[in-house]
């Protein structure tokens, strides 16, 4: 199938990230078997299905989506509790399905959107752009082009010869660009790199690209529109190699580290064991414990670092269900949820 190539640019820094990553996993790919139990396995899942559909503004709490998965009855918007039960019915079957299969990947499309869009499991029949502020920033390829175009990525994922890592970054990217769906693309093109870089290693069950995504949520959208405005692919398989990189050297470092430090913060914060906090996140929950209506400003203050890293550890304990916002900006509090017993 030639109709069809992605066009990107192999920088010495894209190589450069690929041996970093291929490095970590030989370090860390031995203990796997011992690491990926079934309970962890369940953890990883309730945080990819979370953070995957909070990037889409479900508004549902990893509490919430715990309990949806314990089949418990909770409160909330009909569409989310929907999304969240169609994502455990879609992520429940998703390694074993096949990286470069359309079958399996329409499948998985009408697994995830089941009830949510009236075209579940078939590509789009019209014509989409995306849209800011009424200017278009991306015009998909016609609905007709669509089959022939996802044809040949599944072609070219399989076949290219480039490090794995790599060449799933770039099926995202032009996944995402071919907009194959009317709804659910980006759902989508996360859940397909994290199969396609299962097939590398096991490791990413540990490690779904839905997390790191949602830590980096600004980031990834704004290497999105850069590998567009330059038609190149490359500049997104750098900043998601970037990500990877970096998710995967704290994962190490918890290898090391045997994580007995992380679960003694814990235990004396009485949040969640299953949640690896770090140094300057321990601060900011006890500030937060002390005083639920501190500021970004004050706790910037008293931790000694910037107001924008104090957002962005509070976004991480948000989505790690360790911290919610009761309330308005100005007015509202915060509030640690404490263990589960």
């Amino acid at each position: 199938m030639s109709e069809y190539s992605p066009f990107y640019t192999i920088t010495p820094e894209i190589l450069n990230l690929s041996y970093e990553i291929a490095a970590i996993l030989e370090r860390i790919d031995i203990i796997r078997e011992k690491a990926l139990t079934p309970q962890l396995r369940r953890e990883n899942r309730i945080k990819t299905i979370h953070s995957s559909l909070y990037i889409e503004a479900n508004s549902l709490t990893i509490e919430q989506v715990t309990d949806v998965m314990d089949g418990k009855h909770i409160a909330g918007p009909e569409k989310d509790i929907k999304e969240v039960k169609n994502a455990i019915t879609a992520y429940d079957e998703l390694l074993d399905c096949d990286p470069y299969s359309e079958q399996h990947l329409l499948k998985q499309h009408g697994l995830l959107m089941n009830g949510l869009t009236p075209d579940a499991g078939r590509y789009r029949s019209g014509d989409v752009g995306i849209f800011s502020e009424g200017t278009p920033i991306h015009v998909a390829p016609p609905a007709k082009r669509v089959p022939i175009l996802i044809a040949c990525l599944l072609d070219w994922v399989k076949n290219i010869s480039l490090p794995q890592v790599v060449k799933s970054c770039i099926f995202h990217y032009e996944f995402e660009f071919i907009h194959p769906f009317s709804d659910g693309n980006g759902r989508m093109g996360r859940m397909w790199q994290t199969l396609l870089l299962y097939q590398e290693s096991q490791i990413f069950a540990w490690l779904p690209v839905e997390t790191i995504v949602a830590f980096r949520q600004e980031e990834y959208y704004k290497a999105i529109r850069r590998s567009t405005n330059h038609n190149d692919s490359g500049i997104f398989a750098q900043f998601m190699l970037t990500a990877l990189r970096d998710a995967m050297v704290e994962l190490r470092k918890q290898y090391d580290k045997g994580e007995i430090k992380t679960e003694n913060d814990n235990l004396k914060l009485g949040v969640k064991l299953d949640v690896k906090l770090g140094v300057n996140q321990i601060k900011i929950i006890e500030l937060l414990k002390s005083d639920p209506f501190i500021t970004i400003k004050d706790l910037a203050q008293q931790i000694k670092i910037s107001e924008t890293a104090v957002q962005n550890n509070l976004k991480k304990l948000k989505i790690q269900g360790v911290v919610n916002r009761a309330g308005s900006d100005k007015n509202g509090q915060w509030i640690v949820v404490e263990k589960s017993h």
